[in-house]
């Protein structure tokens, strides 16, 4: 379903995403709405499809999880149903918590998280390198996160 936002969604929005966890008075409150007409819009934009969901975001560093690496995967495309089963077996990696694919050179990239050095390296071994279907695999070892943000400016 397409959605036409108006001055009044494009408010709520804009509140919800400085704070999801805003009750629906605090947010009527905020965009200057009646409780029941912030109600039905936050449906109208969930139904749509425009707001997928609010979920919690999880910092992995303070679980223990400090050490993330981003895996750029090229896979043998000379093999039917490559993609369809490197995907199927990296979905069932615990510590790969994204998945990404690309038209180009590199066809997939994989977020790989792990608690030191010594545990990514057991990762990698153990679970990266058996997944079907490599041809080449490059990995960048993140640094800093500079900017994270999922906003968007309405």
């Amino acid at each position: 379903m397409k959605i036409i936002l108006d001055d009044l969604d494009r408010s709520i929005l804009r509140q919800w995403q400085v704070d999801p966890t805003l009750l629906p008075a605090e947010l009527a409150e905020r965009c200057g709405l009646t409780v029941a007409k912030v109600t039905r819009r936050q449906a109208r934009l969930q139904e749509a499809g425009v707001v997928k969901g609010i979920e919690a975001v999880i910092d992995w560093a303070a679980l223990g999880y400090a050490f993330e690496v981003s895996l750029r995967v090229t896979l043998d495309k000379t093999i039917d149903r490559a993609f369809d089963e490197f995907i199927e077996a990296a979905r069932g990696v615990p510590e790969v918590i994204e998945i990404q694919t690309f038209l180009g050179r590199v066809d997939v990239r994989l977020s790989v998280i792990a608690r030191d050095m010594a545990h990514y390296q057991h990762i990698y071994r153990s679970s990266i390198l058996t997944l079907p279907h490599i041809a080449d695999i490059e990995g960048l070892m993140r640094v800093a996160e500079i900017k994270s943000n999922e906003s968007l400016p309405l």
